[in-house]
């Protein structure tokens, strides 16, 4: 491939002594890891905090746990900071799905029982949505918002679905499967005109989104820090609003469970909230470092680039067209189409997953929509465009002999 068919690869990001910024990381050096907005990796810095407060936990538990509590509302303030939220609106969770756990167990039904998703929704909180739809005695509606719609057209295509049967909307901030957004602004604007509760789902927003809950009408947003925040695994927000928020407790009582919200999530027993206390760490990290405008800048450009570079060596394959519309793109994260025979559906997509990293070195992210198959390319301050040439020239053709295997 000629270097004028690709733009320019962007400068790697440094530490401030020059060393290339994959040293704050422990992450092996062997390994290619294109794959951050699934679970993060959490800079050297973070981790040895977490590890000292582990071993100030363990050297004195009965003075650690009483005195946590505090400690955790203080970390709250921190990270509602970097949300741009107010500490009274936000509770720490283990994960964006524990927090639409916790919403799901709270919320009555009040209409016809309807619950509205999309088909971009992240499975495990579809099921979630299904469950409580049983619970009711209510249903499930899918939007289908087609992979390349504008904003306008994933507009209309969910607020259709929207009744006075409907009792709940969920609407994901950013797709996990397909690296889009949606219009949650206008989809919440719409639901709180009509009255029907919205609980956004914005596990890949923090860290990738300036402000992500600016401007946003709704009654529960919920959030990972622990993927490009890069915090301590384990580590998320939910943000709730509104009269519906004094409904909902953590999903194991404890003695807390008399405390106003948010506070009640603060006292969790003999959890290890030590993830919760090292997050903000990890947030100033990049901060200090690069400032996050100017790692957003890096993740973004890398991450065009490697759309370009990977997307043109499936293409070459001449099988798929390699680089895909997603409508509404964000920052940081790319699609790229793949080969016919490849991840057809989530099974196969986490087989290939797996047969990657085993294989080819490489961890990646590889998932399916509407039957075909798909490369997620996501970027941090880490990584390089040697990581992504690597890729399209070492292991693009390889999967190309997999997909031809399969067919």
């Amino acid at each position: 491939m000629s270097e004028t068919e690709v733009t320019t690869a962007p400068r790697p990001l440094l530490l401030a002594d020059g060393r290339p910024a994959a040293r704050a990381w422990s992450l092996d050096p062997v390994m290619k890891h294109l794959n951050h907005g699934s679970f993060g990796a959490v800079p050297l810095v973070a981790q040895e905090l977490q590890n000292e407060l582990r071993a100030e936990m363990d050297s004195s538990p009965v003075v650690w746990f009483p005195a946590l509590p505090q400690r955790v509302a203080d970390a709250r303030v921190d990270l509602a900071a970097f949300l741009r939220a107010a500490p009274d609106d936000l509770a720490l969770v283990p994960n964006a799905s524990a927090g639409v756990s916790v919403v799901l167990a709270a919320l009555q039904r009040r209409r016809g029982g309807a619950i509205i998703v999309t088909d971009h929704g992240y499975g495990a909180v579809t099921m979630g949505a299904e469950r409580l739809a049983r619970r009711w005695g209510g249903e499930v509606r899918t939007a289908h918002v087609p992979l390349d719609a504008d904003e306008d057209e994933a507009y209309e295509a969910i607020v259709a679905e929207i009744d006075d049967a409907t009792d709940l909307v969920v609407v994901d901030h950013i797709t996990s499967a397909t690296a889009r957004r949606m219009p949650v602004e206008r989809i919440g604007a719409e639901a709180a005109r009509r009255g029907v509760p919205l609980l956004v789902d914005g596990a890949h927003a923090p860290g990738l989104i300036a402000a992500p809950l600016d401007g946003l009408s709704c009654d529960f947003w919920v959030g990972n820090l622990h993927k490009w925040g890069c915090a301590p695994r384990g580590t998320a927000a939910l943000v709730a609003r509104g009269p519906l928020r004094e409904d909902l407790y953590p999903l194991i009582d404890s003695w807390g469970a008399a405390d106003p919200y948010p506070d009640r999530f603060d006292q969790q027993g003999t959890v290890d909230a030590t993830g919760y206390l090292a997050a903000s760490t990890a947030l100033d990290f990049v901060d200090r470092t690069w400032g996050w405008e100017t790692a957003r800048r890096y993740m973004d450009d890398l991450a065009g680039y490697a759309e370009r570079l990977v997307g043109a060596a499936f293409a070459e394959l001449g099988a798929v067209p390699g680089i895909v519309d997603v409508g509404m793109p964000v920052p940081g994260m790319r699609l790229v189409r793949l080969p016919d025979g490849l991840a057809a559906g989530r099974i196969e997509a986490d087989a290939l997953r797996d047969r990657a990293a085993r294989e080819l070195g490489v961890e990646a992210a590889f998932t399916s929509f509407g039957g075909a198959g798909y490369m997620r390319l996501s970027a941090h301050v880490y990584n390089t465009a040697a990581d992504y040439e690597y890729f399209a020239e070492d292991c693009v053709p390889v999967l190309g002999e997999w997909a031809r295997a399969a067919r």
